[in-house]
């Protein structure tokens, strides 16, 4: 029997190659080339299945494009590449790779909030460009962590690893804004409280946005939200751009509206926003939050065993919309 075939959409870790060879014949993109919509969907003429990354929109057009193709596997917890109603309606199993990287997107997301609370990227920059000639009382002065209130949008899996890192490790108070409210031992797990959306930006020294992104979401901080937050807070975003208005955000750090931002993820990345580039009270990285060796291993794998379980042995790992395929 032929192997089915498939195509890994970007460069990988070449162990995690080898074992998809093992049970397709796999097209690869080991050059990691940013292939146009209509090579992507030249590609996958022909193809079964697909490996992705956040890089890809699957959408109607594509779908149209490749009647042949079953699965879509992310690697990824996020998905909003994906056009899921469009993907049900094809009867294609979209796939992502939720919990391998919770508790290092919460370690990073902690490092941005301290890393921005005590303007280390700012003083970095200050300290090389060396002008550092002199000891000052206010050099570099930021904004305390421990005892001070952590306000977090979006209390998943990721929002609660930042809330007990916040309220267990430094102290902190912690309020959350979410959907819906979590049940009574979950919060006193994270040692939370459920507030208003408004309250939290109006209380919380440290905002950080955990929230997955979609239409409802987009711009979940603007231009209005930004008013409320105080002059002396920091606004961190680990979630996915256009969670945030970028442009705007720029305009209040310039103005000293609030005190300084984290950014990892920025609207139509891997552009930014060229505003974000010339404010000092920003530290900005390149969506690099799940970047450690172990974990990034582990969401390809996790991907690759979808591909496996759903391909070969009917029996998908973690996807998303399995009931609607099914009805197909």
């Amino acid at each position: 029997m032929p192997k089915p075939a498939i195509l890994v959409a970007r460069k990988i870790f070449p162990a995690t190659l080898a074992a998809l060879e093992q049970h397709f014949e796999v097209e690869s993109n080991q050059e990691d080339a940013s292939w146009s919509k209509a090579e992507l969907i030249a590609r996958l003429q022909g193809k079964v299945g697909a490996f992705t990354t956040g890089s890809e929109r699957i959408d109607a057009e594509l779908l149209a494009a490749c009647p042949l193709l079953r699965i879509c596997a992310n690697m990824a917890v996020g998905y909003n590449n994906f056009d899921i109603d469009a993907m049900s309606a094809a009867g294609v199993l979209a796939t992502n790779a939720p919990d391998v990287l919770t508790e290092t997107t919460a370690d990073f997301g902690f490092a941005l909030l301290m890393a921005t609370a005590r303007r280390i990227s700012e003083s970095e920059h200050f300290l090389r460009a060396g002008l550092w000639k002199k000891w000052s009382y206010d050099m570099f002065a930021g904004a305390e962590i421990h005892g001070s209130t952590l306000g977090i949008i979006g209390m998943g899996r990721i929002g609660q690893g930042i809330a007990k890192r916040g309220a267990h490790g430094f102290g902190m108070k912690v309020v959350y804004h979410n959907r819906s409210q979590l049940d009574a031992a979950t919060e006193a797990d994270c040692k939370a409280r459920f507030v208003s959306k408004e309250e939290l930006l109006k209380t919380a020294d440290h905002v950080v946005l955990v929230v997955p992104y979609s239409a409802a979401s987009h711009h979940t901080i603007g231009a209005a939200e930004l008013a409320l937050i105080k002059p002396t807070a920091t606004l961190v975003n680990i979630a996915r751009g256009g969670i945030v208005d970028d442009a705007a955000l720029a305009v209040a750090l310039r103005e000293g509206r609030i005190a300084a931002a984290g950014l990892d993820v920025f609207e139509g990345e891997p552009s930014v926003h060229p505003d974000l580039l010339t404010v000092p009270n920003v530290v900005l990285t390149p969506h690099i939050a799940s970047a450690t060796v172990a974990t990034r291993m582990a969401m390809a794998q996790l991907a690759a065993d979808n591909l496996v379980g759903f391909l070969i042995q009917n029996k998908p790992l973690t996807p998303i919309n399995a009931a609607q395929v099914a009805r197909k």
